[in-house]
């Protein structure tokens, strides 16, 4: 397809849409990769870099108009949908889209931020993020980069999008306006990947929801930029995309949505979508080993993932990143959890030996798509027994929904982290409804999740 101007294609196309132009089995997806992303933001809020960013929200000050998840204060909605952002991003346990990038986390905190500064209502909230995750998943099924090819971490140059087309719906802006507001937004495109395993990534996710919300924000107030970034000559699409972009997809929006198919991976591991399949591995050959003493030898066989080969990482936090940590850890402990990342167990006298013990064969002809990658995990034991087992699809994986039960348990261990079982209870039923939640609910969903450190 040939547009002359692109960038006013597709906002004529997604400004229309409302809530009631859903289907069901849209609304019913949106929903569950909501509540999937509140309930990981609350468990994230624990954690110290969320904390420190809190921290300086609170410093810097600001008309009080949209929670701070888990810290019990209000702030700006820009400054709470980067905190909420972070949150949501900082255990790498949200949903995974497919292609691959964190859609959830850009997307979801603004829309709350927004809804509640601006009072909106549940739909609104839905229909934001239903619009924000499929412009993500448009834009990057369009370009199909292969893995690594983008300069910056993926949510950095797609998240931006999406954070901005939610934002967008919840003022209202037209398709003029639209078309401004992507500009500004991808002229702050950015996220370093030699940052990934340090605190910096969760604000990958951060920034990009900030940005977008406040380039909506510009933009309703008659801030313009280059109205066709998608077209121009050194626009978004010439910079980060050159190796070809698909705009017949791209104009295909909602047709169907991309988080119904090919939908998106819940996460059962808080770690790096890829090195779920290697744990899975390692668990399965983990049942079958008698004590984990008696390992001589792990051989993990996997796609040429670069940025995954860690043989020793330099943290908890780094080991989400690294074939050889989560294996470890499958093989040594039979179960994986936040207690995994820390520092305590990356240096335990166990996982050092175990690490040196661990080799890595990067195979050029394993597909680096999650979609069609596999990992294997070959153990020796000290009889020379080699127990071998391969992971082509991990729990939660696209095109094999959870049953419902399961993802309950995982949104309700996560809330229970922060929140007393009547709280839990009665976020988990505004979840369940949020389409029938009032602006006044919305309110209160809010302060539910607002939960004070101790």
């Amino acid at each position: 397809m040939t547009i002359e101007h692109p960038t006013k294609a597709i906002a004529q196309c997604v400004c229309p849409i409302t809530y009631a132009a859903l289907g069901e089995d849209t609304v019913a997806v949106v929903k569950r990769l909501i509540a999937d992303g509140v309930a990981v933001a609350i468990a994230g809020s624990a954690q110290e870099p969320p904390r420190i960013l809190a921290d300086h929200a609170a410093a810097l000050g600001g008309a009080a108009r949209a929670t701070v998840w888990g810290f019990g204060f209000k702030t700006t909605a820009v400054q709470a949908a980067f905190v909420n952002a972070a949150s949501m991003h900082v255990l790498d346990f949200e949903p995974m889209s497919n292609p691959p990038t964190h859609a959830v986390s850009p997307t979801v905190p603004v829309a709350f931020a927004l809804a509640e500064a601006r009072q909106s209502d549940g739909r609104e909230i839905i229909a934001a993020c239903a619009k924000g995750f499929e412009m993500q998943g448009r834009v990057l099924a369009a370009a199909d980069p292969k893995r690594g090819a983008l300069p910056f971490h993926t949510p950095g140059v797609i998240g931006v999008m999406g954070a901005t087309v939610a934002a967008a719906h919840l003022m209202k802006l037209t398709p003029e306006q639209l078309t401004h507001a992507m500009g500004i937004a991808t002229s702050r495109c950015g996220g370093l990947s030699a940052n990934t395993g340090s605190m910096v990534k969760c604000t990958h996710c951060g920034n990009v929801a900030a940005a977008g919300l406040e380039a909506a924000a510009l933009a309703a107030r008659g801030f313009t930029a280059n109205p066709d970034i998608f077209g121009a000559k050194s626009g978004y699409v010439d910079t980060f995309f050159r190796a070809g972009f698909d705009y017949d997809v791209l104009m295909q929006f909602g047709k169907p949505y991309r988080c119904v198919d090919p939908g998106m991976a819940i996460k059962f591991y808080p770690s790096k979508y890829p090195t779920h399949f290697a744990i899975a591995a390692a668990l399965d050959a983990r049942r079958r080993i008698p004590e984990a003493v008696r390992i001589r030898l792990v051989r993990l066989v996997t796609p040429e993932i670069h940025d995954a080969n860690r043989p020793k990482p330099a943290s908890g936090l780094e080991g989400k990143f690294s074939f050889q940590y989560v294996a470890a850890a499958a093989l040594l402990d039979g179960e994986i959890g936040g207690k995994t990342f820390t520092d305590e167990r990356r240096f335990r006298d166990d996982m050092v030996r175990l690490l040196d013990k661990i080799t890595v064969i990067q195979d050029a002809n394993i597909p680096k798509d999650t979609r069609r990658m596999h990992v294997t995990v070959e153990v020796t034991l000290n009889d020379d027994t080699v127990i071998a087992r391969t992971c082509n699809k991990p729990p939660g994986t696209w095109g094999e929904p959870i049953p419902d039960e399961l993802h309950r348990a995982k949104l309700n261990d996560f809330l229970a982290l922060r929140l007393n079982d009547h709280k839990c209870a009665q976020v988990l039923d505004m979840l369940d409804h949020l389409e029938r939640l009032a602006t006044p609910d919305v309110v209160d969903l809010c302060a539910l999740l607002a939960c004070k450190h101790d």
